[in-house]
């Protein structure tokens, strides 16, 4: 009998696994790099060096139209009509640039990303957090 509820309990405790634990996102963080080259003065090319880039895990395309990327500050950017093909990526600068089908940019004039830890995260437009990523102090990147 005590097995018999060890072992329930242990089943009980893998059910409690949420799905968006256990499944792939249909959008992932795949890198982030936080540490643009040189010295942090703020120049749009030292920008757009910060960058995070998602990727469409799915074998259909996904709207991002109004998906927040945002940091663990609250930073945000919201999607503009956007569309991620099914296995594609797409790289969200931080500076000012053109948008192109492969490029996106937030516009600022400042850094998201700390240097010395941060998180990245990808909500859909419902407000549910699909993805994410942590960084510590040290190195320039992270490959989630």
């Amino acid at each position: 009998m005590l097995r018999l509820a060890a072992a329930g309990a242990l089943v009980i405790g893998c059910v409690a696994a949420t799905p968006a634990e256990a499944a792939t996102p249909p959008v992932k963080i795949t890198r982030v790099y936080y540490d643009s080259p040189g010295s942090d003065r703020g120049g749009n090319t030292s920008l757009n060096a910060e960058f995070v880039v998602l990727k469409n895990t799915t074998k259909k395309a996904i709207q991002l139209q109004n998906w927040i990327l945002r940091d663990k500050n609250g930073f945000k950017y919201r999607f503009p009509r956007f569309t991620l093909k099914p296995g594609k990526t797409v790289t969200v600068h931080s500076g000012k640039g053109r948008n192109t089908t492969t490029h996106l940019y937030w516009g600022r004039s400042w850094y998201v990303w700390n240097n010395t830890g941060d998180t990245a995260y990808i909500y859909r437009r419902d407000g549910n957090r699909i993805h994410y990523c942590s960084w510590g102090r040290g190195g320039v990147q992270k490959y989630c």
